[in-house]
């Protein structure tokens, strides 16, 4: 019955935009007579309607495979794997130079109509469900519809600009020449007005609560969207969006009686595992169930959340190291990422005393141990690492140290340098991956040769698990069940000092930055804040959260190379002020008849 009513949801939502992704045809003979309206008739389908209103997210959004490149890459903070050109150009290259890919948006434009029409489901049917619930019951569930719609919409109109509009009152009809209403109407008319709802009509929930969006979630999200319409150069929405703010502010401030609203009082507890399923901080999360049973995936058991993929760098480039399915289930994992931060994104951390923000070494791992033995054996070995002679017929063991990098920030950075050369262990010098004048990574050595160091670089361990479910050992199959976090209450801080600087000037927004900073133990900031401060305050604390390509959108970043020159020129060198918009699947628009018009420029 669950595959039937996907494929109805998806059938029925994009015949209203063109026929070209139907899963199913309308026209179809319907011997049963089962209509999918009459879910709302039982409590029972009812809440199944209200159920595959997040199949669509689960699908292709928070915590699933492709979902961080689409939110973080191409941008300042990350580059691909070893600042390779190669590969990922559509996620991290601006398509360097090379005709764009116009099909790898397909299932994230299909999930987010997928939604959108499960949304609408549920709120076209409340009349005929009414009976069956209580008051608030029925409102929940509508606040929760309505929460989700806002949440398809929001991220399709910062992906792929205006889209068709659907709302509850559309009916089924096909349409091949569809229009497209511009963003602002969708955030004024859709995002605004539902997020209003359901911060209004959801219930509280508990720290426990996953998936469910709670008050909370909604205000933050609400804040969120608001902010967000600053892109389109409009004030309108700014105030509106710094109550819900403060609103938060406030109940986090004051023991989170009305919402349940709190920051960790350490950086360390924020991404600390045993926190993961009841994190307090998170205002909305998702996680996935997999076991013997069954298991909350489309795709397969293994593939629950997939952010525990992304970040580590290339391990195995050294002898010490291997990718086996043990280690892939311990915390430090094994699996090679593709994320890797750029030289800006870990500058940021430098701060005015020359010393690490804390949140450096909390957020990134630069130490690994053996995982399988090593013995320093060869001339090539030792001359590979730039090894001593010494060091020949060393052995590292199992569960030694392995692979340092080493920043020059840090107290012992000088001594292993010096030290490096006859070291058993691989050191890797910060200096011999970044190059700090030209702001990017070094490719080639001193001899003109490929840096092999350049593999080894600080790795993002926010998603980092230790919690699988082992679907198939020998094909290293493994379902990761720790819950991903889409907004933590740390954002809502940083949302307020911007919009304090929209509306104020920014006289508050420095009181607001150094909330979060002094929580990790960085210095205070002085002076007076703006946009730029609070941008790179969101680049310490929120990396590698689904953030950056929608601050750099809203910033205006992405109007000009200007900023990438200065922050990630690899990346310069390839922009295009079109690619701030993803091209729409020409899947899609290839069954339209007015398919070129509908497709966004230079595509």
């Amino acid at each position: 019955m669950k595959s039937l009513f996907k494929n109805i949801f998806i059938a029925s939502s994009l015949a209203l935009v063109g026929g070209g992704f139907a899963s199913c045809s309308l026209d179809e003979e319907n011997p049963s007579g089962f209509e999918l309206d009459d879910l709302a008739l039982t409590k029972d389908g009812y809440t199944e309607l209200l159920n595959q209103c997040f199949f669509g997210m689960e699908r292709t959004m928070y915590g699933t495979d492709g979902f961080m490149e689409f939110t973080e890459g191409d941008t300042d903070l990350w580059t691909y794997r070893a600042n390779d050109d190669n590969a990922y150009q559509q996620y991290f290259w601006f398509y360097a130079g090379a005709t764009p890919n116009t099909t790898y948006t397909n299932s994230m434009w299909n999930s987010i109509y997928d939604g959108i029409s499960s949304c609408n489901a549920v709120l076209r049917n409340a009349d005929r469900a009414k009976a069956n619930f209580t008051e608030e019951e029925l409102n929940d569930i509508l606040a929760q519809a309505r929460f989700m719609r806002a949440i398809y919409y929001f991220n399709g109109v910062e992906q792929f600009g205006g889209m068709t509009l659907l709302t509850e009152k559309d009916g089924l009809t096909a349409n091949y020449s569809p229009v497209r209403t511009d963003a602002m109407t969708i955030y004024k008319d859709i995002i605004i007005p539902d997020l209003e709802f359901a911060s209004k009509y959801l219930n509280k929930g508990t720290d426990a609560t996953c998936t469910t969006p709670t008050k909370k979630a909604a205000l933050g999200f609400l804040a969120k969207a608001c902010l967000q319409t600053k892109e389109y150069g409009t004030d309108e929405y700014l105030q509106k969006g710094m109550d819900a703010a403060k609103e938060l502010i406030s109940d986090c401030e004051n023991g989170g009686s009305k919402y349940g609203a709190y920051m960790y009082a350490s950086y360390d507890d924020v991404f600390k595992e045993s926190n993961n399923w009841t994190n307090k901080e998170a205002l909305w999360k998702h996680r996935w169930y997999s076991g013997a049973d069954g298991h909350g995936s489309s795709n397969g058991a293994q593939k629950c959340n997939r952010m525990d993929e992304k970040f580590l760098c290339v391990l195995n480039k050294f002898g010490a190291r291997e990718d086996n399915v043990k280690t892939r289930q311990t915390w430090e994992g094994s699996y090679q990422g593709v994320f890797m931060p750029t030289q800006h994104l870990i500058s940021l951390y430098v701060q005015n005393d020359n010393t690490l923000d804390p949140r450096f070494h909390k957020s990134f791992t630069t130490e690994w141990n053996a995982n399988i033995a090593y013995i320093w054996k060869t001339e090539t070995d030792l001359a590979a690492w730039d090894k001593d002679a010494s060091v020949r017929g060393k052995r590292i063991a199992v569960g030694q140290p392995a692979i340092k990098i080493i920043m020059p920030q840090d107290a012992d950075y000088e001594t292993e340098k010096a030290n490096s050369a006859k070291a058993p262990y691989l050191v890797v010098d910060y200096k011999a991956v970044y190059n700090d004048a030209d702001r990017n990574v070094i490719m080639k050595n001193a001899a003109g040769n490929e840096n092999q160091y350049r593999y080894f670089y600080p790795s993002l361990n926010k998603h980092n698990s230790s919690n699988y479910y082992v679907v198939n050992e020998s094909k290293m199959r493994l379902g990761n069940l720790n819950a991903t976090f889409m907004m933590r209450m740390a954002e809502v801080y940083l949302m307020a000092a911007e919009f304090d600087i929209y509306l104020n000037g920014g006289n508050n927004a420095m009181a607001y930055i150094n909330k979060v900073r002094t929580r990790a133990g960085a210095k205070e900031l002085n002076g007076k804040a703006d946009i730029r401060t609070v941008l790179d305050e969101r680049g310490r604390e929120l990396c590698g959260e689904y953030c950056r390509f929608y601050d750099l959108k809203r910033t205006g970043m992405l109007k000009t190379k200007a900023y990438l020159e200065e922050t990630h020129p690899d990346l310069a060198k390839y922009f295009d002020a079109n690619y701030a918009l993803r091209p729409i699947s020409t899947s899609f628009t290839d069954a339209l008849t007015n398919g070129k018009e509908y497709q966004n420029p230079g595509y």
